[in-house]
């Protein structure tokens, strides 16, 4: 029997196979059914979800587990539009996502307008690189995709796929594949003055970001901090990268005043501040020059140049944080730091600031969680008030244990997120946190993860209102508008979608809750009932 002639679609699908995608997720329509059957067919599963923005934060969560781009299909026009919103995420939140359209046969839209958009004019903007599959083309378009997306700093790439082009034959021949680069490190005359201000610091505090992640570099990043003795911060989506149960460890950082209160004094005080793969884009507009680079040393370490004026830096390394952190170290002897005690202080203040003692309310919906749930739960966070106390309060023990939109910080993400950490690791419990308004945005993908199978568990905080924006409107003593709604039965609506669903208003309620869900037969919606202004001063 002759075999099939390849397809340009499978010279794609057989790339991103290549690179460890075992995982697509969409909505197809029939202009991206061969690129469906080719990515089948190379060993990528395809998943059907509601929405494609949806869509993309599965895949976006499968990359959290597995480390290869995600995939999102997306049919023309409509289609591809509503994932917008996905793309731009992931490229503010430097994650590698490849972006499959499909579009009209260019001689076909020079007399057929029903659907025609420009795609790549949509995606450029939001994207590393948009390319156009052709024929020939399809091994080196594919590769050059899957160097852009993971190229420091990750994101997104387009590709945008002609209907006659996926299912034109394409002659095998030889693949040209791009040799991955070595990493850099520092040397010269900046190294040599980095040792200098290192070895002379005495009260040092470190910064890290995702960019640790990146270049796998937790080990080295840890063995360094440890040596030295500098207490550290990390961003919200680099929590983890070091248990935060270590005693140099300040917390997440990026969104809360209460915590910034603390910390950014520390900060101010330091002799040198290192910035290890910190990357501001998580942070918001109070971060902005808090260190002096005029009085205070300051060494960036980056995987790509800082552009964002956020801060200065009087010296700055672009290459492996890993590889630089181990030449930085070289023949240095670790000593004793802030020796008065105040990095102590520091952390007991953080500690009273986020109690887990309440009654009731988010603060404690948070704690039960962290207390019942095993220490290896896998968990994702929405948008909204509830995100900022859950990522001053839910420890990490390790690297991308808490998931979360903190670049573009946008609504709906955390249970597509948790569907597709759960798809990747179904050993793993998973946990979503989600506000009311969240949740609403993305019901319809309850189904989904009943379709899916599996336990993951999703809590939603129902306040019946969009907590955070009425608080900084009762802030600014305004009145009440845009910003309340209907107290829904999300407990029906998970048993609706075919999951088990319970309302609670009581610690001992929700604990009771957890440990059903742990050992449930298929996902369970937890509807957390509180108080609308049950974030005041929490946060």
């Amino acid at each position: 029997m002759t075999a099939a002639p390849m397809r340009a679609a499978d010279i794609l699908a057989q790339r991103l196979y290549e690179a460890g995608c075992r995982h697509a997720f969409g909505m197809p329509g029939g202009e991206v059914l061969t690129l469906v059957d080719a990515l089948e067919k190379a060993g990528i599963r395809f998943t059907l979800a509601k929405h494609e923005n949806a869509a993309g934060f599965m895949a976006e969560g499968v990359h959290h587990r597995d480390g290869a781009p995600g995939i999102l299909v997306a049919t023309v026009g409509p289609g591809a539009m509503n994932g917008v919103n996905v793309v731009a995420n992931a490229q503010q939140d430097r994650v590698p996502l490849i972006i499959l359209t499909g579009c009209v046969d260019a001689d076909e839209a020079l007399t057929y307008t029903h659907q025609v958009l420009d795609h790549q004019a949509v995606f450029r903007p939001i994207t590393k690189a948009s390319f156009r599959l052709t024929p020939d083309g399809a091994d080196i378009i594919a590769d050059k995709a899957v160097c852009a997306a993971t190229d420091p700093r990750a994101g997104p790439v387009h590709i945008d796929v002609p209907i006659s082009v996926a299912d034109s034959p394409v002659s095998v021949t030889e693949r040209r594949r791009r040799a991955p680069a070595s990493p850099l490190a520092p040397a010269g005359a900046d190294l040599a003055r980095a040792q200098a201000w290192l070895a002379e610091a005495q009260r040092p505090v470190a910064v890290i970001g995702l960019d640790v992640l990146h270049d796998r570099s937790c080990a080295i990043l840890q063995a360094f901090v440890e040596h030295f003795q500098i207490p550290f911060v990390t961003t919200y989506k680099a929590k983890g990268v070091i248990s935060e149960n270590h005693a140099l460890c300040l917390g997440g950082a990026g969104l809360s005043p209460l915590a910034d209160r603390h910390l950014i004094p520390l900060l101010q005080e330091a002799d040198l501040v290192l910035g290890i793969g910190y990357d501001p884009i998580e942070m918001r507009t109070g971060w902005r020059e808090i260190w002096d680079a005029g009085r205070q040393r300051v060494i960036d370490i980056t995987g790509a140049p800082n552009d964002h004026y956020m801060h200065q830096a009087g010296l700055s390394f672009v290459g492996d944080t890993g590889a630089t952190l181990e030449a930085l170290a070289q023949g240095l002897c670790g000593r004793a730091t802030w020796t008065d005690g105040q990095v102590s202080r520091v952390k007991d203040a953080l500690t009273e600031a986020f109690p887990e003692s309440d009654e009731w309310g988010p603060a404690a919906v948070i704690a039960e969680a962290r207390a019942v749930l095993p220490e290896n739960t896998l968990a994702t966070a929405d948008s909204g008030a509830h995100r900022i106390l859950l990522s001053q309060m839910w420890r990490c023990h390790e690297p991308k244990g808490l998931v979360q939109s903190s670049g573009l910080c946008t609504m709906g993400c955390a249970v597509p997120l948790a569907i597709g950490l759960k798809l990747a690791s179904p050993e793993r419990p998973v946990v979503s946190f989600s506000g009311d308004a969240g949740l609403l945005m993305v019901a319809g993908e309850l189904s989904t993860a009943a379709e899916l199978g599996g336990n993951p568990i999703f809590i939603v905080f129902v306040d019946a209102s969009l907590a955070l924006i009425e608080l900084k409107q009762r802030q600014r003593q305004m009145t009440n508008r845009g910003v309340d709604f209907g107290r829904h039965d999300f407990a029906a609506m998970g048993r609706a979608f075919g999951g088990h669903g319970v309302s609670v208003r009581s610690r001992a309620a929700l604990r009771a809750a957890l440990e059903d869900a742990l050992t449930a037969d298929r996902f369970t919606l937890i509807a957390a009932e509180i108080d609308r202004e049950g974030y005041d001063g929490r946060i």
